[in-house]
């Protein structure tokens, strides 16, 4: 702790806070300590300069902090309470006091970890009606949202290009990186071409007042279902980084769920969102708005990787995420939507694969370990042993779960949106359907076979039986689908993956994007 500035220090003892606290725990970000007590949250802004941001006197820090709380105060009123002078005298820190005023501090309430829509995501716990009620609160604030000249400049063309060019050309550094030529190629073209095809739409979007005074970092780590729902930490050390279409606003968010795996809950607020806000043509701006936002969370995960506080750890990390980013963003320059399809035994990692390949790609994942289960009215927790070929595993039970696979994959490709079908498909007919589905809807068709020794498989069933999934595989389902399994002869070898899943998930994910044109 001898690195942290005097008064960083001093606020780490329990003793100096205005309410009792038997802890305090400190967390930096790059701009902010944050100094977490029982109760409350105390943020002193760093003495910092980094172009975009300016913090380096105590009479800035002290308008930001004001700044911070008036705004935040649109979203979540009752979270931030004020901002709180740190005053030094005789060599001691205080909050208050009559000593010199040497920082000031944010003051918020506590927010519970648990309930975070961070948290939520990776615990697989967001209930359905949680994106409605999102886009309902966004859809409202937007509408009360300040708008007007100054604002609306953030709008132009001009604007909108300067925004895009910036990105590129901090992402051209890592090319051969975290990305590659062709990305950064294939998402230059996008962008560039987008705004000249539709200058008539983003000037409609000013005319329509579109252009608020937006939250301008609305992603899951910022929406807390506590009290209701409550949004905050919204950006106040610069405007041009609030001041935007209240689609990117949207897209933002619905990016951020697509990089989570969850592109159906992206779905769910999208069409939430316009049904509140009556906002026909966000769609149209969707793709183009999600590509930008997925390269500026790409790039910043790249600076981490030259910075020299960072950890070879965290640098690691700061990588992986960084490429997942940008292969997010170049799926969104293909208007032409796609059918995936897994194909593989019982035990064969098609779940993990298909998982992770919709994080890096956005799609929506349909499952049939979960479809099957909600059609019979089983909880996805509960195991079912019922024998192969009999109960919800008959040739009719999953006749009627791939019937519903194909229905809602249907409905995703027609609005133009990439899905995979996380399934066995053993049979030739299924996959031929699929196939079909595919066609009828414009849309490109893969299918990923998924192989595995036989015995590395039987080890994963095994200890699958003690684990809480959706899936009920087992060896003697495994043996059945050996025995019943048509080879796959139903797309061109360009179109037919097939991968080893005994290798880590993480290679043959780059694998399958490789063979997509990806890397």
């Amino acid at each position: 702790m001898s690195t942290l500035p005097e008064i960083a220090q001093a606020l780490l003892c329990p003793e100096i806070y205005p309410e009792p606290t038997k802890t305090v725990r400190l967390e930096q970000t790059q701009m902010s300590f944050v100094f977490i007590t029982d109760k409350f949250v105390y943020k002193t802004k760093k003495a910092i300069n980094l172009g975009y941001v300016d913090y380096t006197t105590l009479e800035k820090r002290k308008f930001f902090c004001d700044k911070e709380v008036e705004l935040n105060k649109r979203l979540s009123p009752d979270t931030y309470i004020g901002v709180i002078p740190i005053t030094k005298k005789d060599g001691k820190y205080a909050f208050g006091g009559d000593g010199e005023i040497v920082e000031y501090a944010v003051k918020m309430k506590i927010l519970p970890f648990e309930r975070m829509l961070e948290v939520l995501l990776k615990e697989d716990s967001v209930s359905d009606d949680m994106m409605p009620r999102v886009a309902a609160k966004m859809a409202d604030f937007h509408s009360k949202a300040a708008t007007g000249k100054v604002i609306n400049d953030f709008g132009k063309i001009e604007q909108i290009d300067h925004n895009n060019e910036e990105n590129l050309a901090q992402m051209a550094p890592y090319i051969g990186r975290t990305l590659t030529a062709q990305e950064h190629q294939k998402i230059a073209a996008f962008v560039r071409n987008f705004t000249v095809n539709n200058a008539d739409l983003l000037e409609k979007r000013i005319k329509q007042h579109k252009i608020r005074d937006c939250h301008g970092d609305l992603h899951a780590a910022h929406i807390c279902f506590e009290d209701g729902l409550i949004i905050y930490d919204c950006i106040e050390f610069n405007d041009r980084f609030r001041y935007c279409d209240v689609a990117s606003e949207v897209a933002f968010l619905a990016m951020d769920l697509d990089h989570n795996g969850r592109a159906d809950l992206a779905r769910s607020f999208v069409e939430s969102y316009i049904e509140k806000s009556g906002d026909a043509d966000l769609k149209k701006l969707l793709n183009f708005y999600k590509c930008y936002r997925a390269c500026v969370r790409g790039k910043v995960a790249c600076f981490k990787l030259d910075d020299p506080y960072v950890s070879d750890e965290h640098k690691k990390e700061a990588h992986h995420i960084a490429e997942s980013y940008f292969d997010l963003a170049c799926s969104y320059t293909d208007p032409t939507p796609t059918l995936y399809i897994t194909t593989g035994l019982s035990g064969c990692g098609k779940s993990t694969v298909a998982a992770k390949l919709a994080k890096r790609l956005g799609l929506v994942v349909l499952s049939s370990d979960i479809t099957r289960k909600k059609l019979a009215n089983i909880s996805t927790k509960e195991r079912c042993y019922d024998c192969p070929n009999s109960g919800i595993y008959s040739p009719q039970f999953s006749r009627k779960t791939y019937d519903a696979l194909f229905d809602k994959a249907g409905k995703i490709l027609k609005d133009g949106a990439s899905v995979i079908i996380d399934a066995t498909f053993i049979k030739s007919a299924e996959r031929i359907t699929a196939k079909k589905l595919a066609e009828k809807n414009g849309a490109m068709f893969y299918i990923i076979e998924c192989i595995l020794e036989e015995e590395t498989a039987r080890s994963r069933l095994e200890k699958r039986m003690n684990e809480c999934t959706p899936s009920d595989g087992r060896w003697e389902i495994y043996l059945a689908q050996k025995n019943s399994i048509d080879p796959v002869s139903e797309a061109p070898a360009s179109n037919h993956i097939i991968i080893d899943t005994a290798k880590p998930t993480e290679d043959n994910v780059n694998i399958i994007l490789d063979r997509l044109g990806y890397v």
